[in-house]
Parts: structure tokens; C-alpha cells; sequence
């Protein structure tokens, strides 16, 4: 299980290769909700998600040159991404549902992409097989988790007394590592998860303190879209996260739209 210095250390590591995303306030969300908001744009980050900070801290270690990952996209990209600036072959193996433009775009990071099966789940079992390549799992790994961490520490340099984080659920691994580094340094922030009610298996595990699988729905999330959360996120969601809530569909398309209006943020 990671600690706090685990995500300290995937900083150092990653810094070269990242961008420091922007905390920035909302005058409009705020006085929408009645709390002072920020937002961590992770949107900005290099490839277009937190993604990138896991890969990197992963594949950073990864003796060998030939990494293999299963991904809907985001993960791909940022291991395809990853793997270029460090001089390793990524295949890529995504459901044929994952979006064309993700496909896409990790061919464009020079990557090999399979398409496998209709489901998350029948990817994995693909890419877990191919033993010529080493693995990078998109959450359950804690490399990768302590990667997606340092995204908390960056919010605590840049803001002081954080009341609440809302951070998106699908595996796992990002509300894992923010949870395990800010409850380390500020026990008194709580951490709120967001799940779509079409992909509900992590909601569903907290909830029953064991992991539980659920086929996910289709769903406009598709990059939470998955039909378990991991061990070691588990583990770590249980000891630091304090709820985990669900919405529906209609109010993240509500979401998208508001902070395209309101923010000019493509998300």
C-alpha cells in the first residue's frame, strides 16, 4: 500500500515530463452552489488527462523496453505518450466501443493498438496474456496510483483549508492516490467520489466493503466505464475516501455543457 512519501517520490519523478495543471476559482460555479469552487484542470494536462502522471512513475521503473496496457483511452494515450519519451514500444490493447478519436490519437503517440472485444473486461484478459511485454494496469497498481496522487499534493501547494474534493470514480486509482496524500496532510479535508449510475461497481464496493462487479451501461463517461474497481484502490478508497456518491447521465451531460458556457472548458 502507498504512503504519503510514495507520492512525494512519483513527484520527483514526473515533474520533468508533466505539466503542473491550474487550481482556478469560479465565480459563476461558486456563487451557482453556494461554496467557493476551484477546479483542478487536469483537462490541460499533457495528453488531455491525469493519465499521463501514473505512466509515467510506472514506466519511469519498467526495466524492460516493450509495455503493454488495456485502456478505453485516456490510459492509452498517456502510455503510448510515455513510452515515446522514453525510448520503450507501448502496444495498446482497447475495446472496439473505445472512441475512434482515442484510437487515434494513440496511434498518433506511435503506439500499436488492438482492438479486442466489446467490454473493458475482455481487453484485460487479452493484453494480460501477451507475457512478451510487461503490463501497465490503468489503476490497479501502485505505481501508478501514487502517480495520480501527486495531483493532490499539487492542489494543497496551491490552496489552503480545503473543505471538500469531488474527484471521478472508475477503477479507482486517481481518487485513491489524492485521497491517500491529502488525508495525509490535511485529515480534516474530506473526499467525496463521483460515479455514473451506468458504471456503479465502485459506489456499490465501498458501499458493501468487498469488491463487486457490474457490467457497466453505456455511458457518456466512457473513461470510468468499468466493471470493477481494483484491489489496492479499494484498500486505500476504504481508509481514506469518506462517501462515494452516484449521479445519472442527464446531470453529467448537464455538467459538460455548463462548463463549456460558463468556463470555456472542453471536459
Amino acid at each position: 500500500m502507498i504512503d504519503l512519501k510514495d507520492i512525494q517520490d512519483a513527484r520527483k519523478t514526473i515533474t520533468p515530463f508533466i505539466h503542473k495543471t491550474p487550481l482556478i476559482h469560479s465565480n459563476s460555479l461558486s456563487s451557482l452552489s453556494g461554496a467557493d469552487v476551484y477546479l483542478k484542470l487536469e483537462n490541460l494536462q499533457k495528453t488531455g488527462s491525469f493519465k499521463v502522471r501514473g505512466a509515467f512513475n510506472k514506466l519511469s521503473r519498467v526495466s524492460g523496453d516493450r509495455v503493454i496496457a488495456v485502456s478505453m483511452g485516456n490510459h492509452a494515450q498517456a502510455v503510448a505518450f510515455a513510452a515515446q519519451k522514453l525510448g520503450k514500444q507501448a502496444r495498446i490493447v482497447m475495446p472496439m466501443t473505445a472512441p475512434i478519436v482515442k484510437e487515434e490519437a494513440t496511434k498518433g503517440y506511435g503506439a500499436i493498438v488492438d482492438l479486442v472485444g466489446d467490454r473493458f473486461s475482455e481487453a484485460l484478459e487479452y493484453a494480460t496474456n501477451q507475457k512478451e511485454y510487461t503490463f501497465i494496469h490503468p489503476f490497479d497498481d501502485d505505481l501508478v496510483i501514487a502517480g495520480q496522487g501527486t495531483i493532490g499534493l499539487e492542489i494543497l501547494d496551491d490552496l489552503d483549508d480545503v473543505d471538500a474534493l469531488f474527484v471521478p470514480v472508475g477503477g479507482g486509482g486517481l481518487i485513491a492516490g489524492i485521497a491517500a496524500a491529502v488525508k495525509s496532510l490535511s485529515p480534516k479535508t474530506e473526499v467525496f467520489g463521483v460515479q455514473t449510475e451506468s458504471a456503479p461497481a465502485a459506489a456499490l464496493s465501498f458501499r458493501d466493503i468487498k469488491i463487486m462487479e457490474r457490467a457497466p451501461l453505456p455511458t457518456i463517461a466512457d473513461g470510468i466505464a468499468i466493471n470493477r474497481p481494483g484491489e489496492r484502490t479499494l484498500d486505500l478508497i476504504r481508509r481514506h475516501v469518506d462517501a462515494i456518491t452516484l449521479t445519472t447521465e442527464d446531470r453529467i451531460a448537464m455538467s459538460i455543457l455548463l462548463l463549456l458556457e460558463r468556463k470555456k472548458l472542453v471536459v
